[in-house]
């Protein structure tokens, strides 16, 4: 974690300065939106990378961070992935929904959201069915 903190870090140093260069060169009467937009995104840069590199002191390294690590030091179980899933395309079409419905009417966005939520709930919920039948207690 502590490679993508510096790249983090970096990344909002660069933000500041490229921020301090637009603000020295524009008319502050007419563009001030784009210099306030490169700062804000400078801090949270700056915060994201500060997380990272803040969390890497405090837990072990991961194999990645070694550098003398081995390919099978990263071996092993990573989670539990579902092989064939349709959600994640239901939750795709609800949200499309849901923007659409900021063009053409709120009654179509409260449908994209209610779409979105019950295909996010399908999605947790997939590994679940049938587990805890009455047949298997």
């Amino acid at each position: 974690m502590k490679i993508e903190g510096i790249i983090f870090g970096i990344y909002a140093v660069f933000l500041g300065v490229v921020a301090a260069v637009y603000w020295i060169l524009i008319d502050e009467k007419t563009e001030t939106a784009g210099v306030v937009a490169l700062f804000m995104t400078m801090g949270l840069g700056a915060l994201i990378g500060g997380y990272l590199l803040f969390t890497a002191r405090r837990i072990e390294p991961r194999p990645q961070d070694l550098p003398d690590a081995e390919v099978a030091d990263g071996a092993g179980e990573l989670g539990n992935f579902s092989p064939r899933s349709y959600w994640p395309f239901f939750i795709a079409l609800g949200l499309f929904v849901t923007m659409l419905g900021s063009i053409l009417g709120i009654w179509l966005g409260v449908i994209g959201g209610l779409l979105t939520f019950g295909s996010v709930i399908g999605l947790v919920f997939e590994q679940y069915i049938n587990r805890f039948s009455p047949e298997d207690s």
